[in-house]
């Protein structure tokens, strides 16, 4: 067990510490903006680790010049204030943000960056309770320049980041076992069948939209945004699964929901056990299979449902397939979305993919039933060592 440094130190507000400015997004409707740009853009779904090398997204010096962008220092720490809140990460370039993440360059020789890096991570479930509105949690920026942090001398501070840093490496050499076993089970997939798309195994090949369910509504994208506004939402009732479930993994994630009336309008949007979700934008072809204990719901605009044909095709096999970068690049070469990444149905229905025999599918998830043991393993303990992070932060940084 680490020893916990004294705690002692007098409370500063945030703005008093850092300079706080939130980005921007360029008009995505002008491809002038955004097409062959050089300029990194952060979005939260870049803020998966502790620093940020590298974008999904870049813009051009025009998106640049006639939008609200700024450009962050390396060494800023970036912090997300909209939707997903208390994200943090620090930048390894120079780099610009949209709206939803704040930019907090340090400007008092006091403040350690990692001390503060730790401390906001700390602080994600009391930034969520002082989140605004219902729908979903948000701060703004005199919030987060009003948050108080306690700070003791430097060498303290270092103390404690070296005590949290020693877990959170731990953490991060478990996170990439857990990226080879996922390696593993993409391997396995194209030494039994071959990459989907060259299909040198000469395999019986459908589309999409053969390998659904012959049911009404088996393959459907989410209603139009008009029927899905803001004033709709209640809070509780039934579910609205939207990117946040998809990209994450995590179907319980969330907190957006309908009432009985809405549900039953947009009925044709109903999600059940089984069904495959797959994101349509931004992070697009994400695919998250709901569990037999998700909850009732629907699906938003972002999204595409789809009920397989279990007697031509396992859903399980469609999501290694679909997640493959063989795919994922045949599809996005037919965005049509010039200024970001786009998908719709009609383009998911057309995708070709060969089918194995149910037999051969059914050995091959078999493999992965087993690599999933190891997973499983891996998975427990990185939530123990989540837990004992979080527990010595509480310490650390608890009011």
């Amino acid at each position: 067990m680490t020893d916990k440094p004294q705690f002692v130190g007098k409370k500063v507000k945030l703005g008093e510490l850092c300079e706080i400015c939130s980005g921007g997004t360029p008009k995505r409707s002008v491809a002038e903006y955004w097409k062959d740009g050089t300029i990194p853009w952060v979005k939260i779904g870049d803020m998966s680790e502790k620093y940020v090398s590298s974008t999904e997204e870049r813009i051009t010096d025009a998106g640049f010049n006639n939008s609200s962008v700024k450009m962050l220092e390396p060494g800023t720490l970036l912090y997300s204030i909209f939707a997903s809140i208390g994200a943090v990460s620090i930048l390894k370039i120079p780099a610009t943000t949209n709206q939803a993440i704040a930019g907090l360059k340090i400007k008092d020789d006091s403040l350690d960056r990692d001390f503060l890096y730790h401390y906001l991570k700390s602080r994600e479930s009391i930034s969520k309770s002082s989140g605004r509105g219902a729908a979903q949690n948000n701060i703004n920026l005199t919030i987060l320049r009003n948050m108080q942090v306690t700070l003791p001398s430097i060498e303290i501070q270092r103390s404690i980041v070296r005590n949290l840093e020693m877990i959170s490496n731990q953490v991060t050499i478990a996170e990439s076992h857990l990226m080879d076993l996922d390696a593993l089970v993409k391997s396995r997939f194209v030494e039994m069948f071959g990459d989907p798309i060259r299909n040198p195994l000469r395999m019986s090949v459908s589309s999409v939209e053969e390998l659904a369910a012959p049911i009404k509504n088996s393959m459907k994208a989410g209603p139009f945004g008009s029927a899905l506004k803001k004033e709709v939402y209640a809070e509780s009732g039934y579910k609205v699964y939207g990117q946040e479930q998809v990209i994450s993994g995590d179907q319980f994630l969330g907190n957006y929901y309908i009432d009985k009336a809405k549900y039953e309008q947009l009925n044709s949007c109903k999600v059940m056990p089984g069904d495959v979700l797959i994101s349509l934008v931004g992070t697009v072809g994400k695919v998250l299979i709901l569990s037999e204990d998700c909850q009732p719901g629907i699906i938003n605009p972002r999204l595409v449902k789809i009920i397989f044909d279990k007697r031509k095709i396992f859903p399980e096999y469609f999501a290694i397939a679909f997640s493959l970068e063989s795919v994922r690049s045949s599809l996005l070469g037919r965005a049509h979305g010039q200024t970001m990444n786009v998908l719709n149905l009609g383009m998911i229905k057309k995708l070709k993919l060969p089918v194995p025999p149910i037999s051969r599918q059914k050995e091959y998830l078999n493999f992965v039933a087993q690599v999933d043991k190891s997973r499983f393993v891996a998975q427990q303990q990185i939530e123990k060592l989540q837990m004992l992070y979080d527990s010595l932060a509480q310490e650390y940084f608890g009011d």
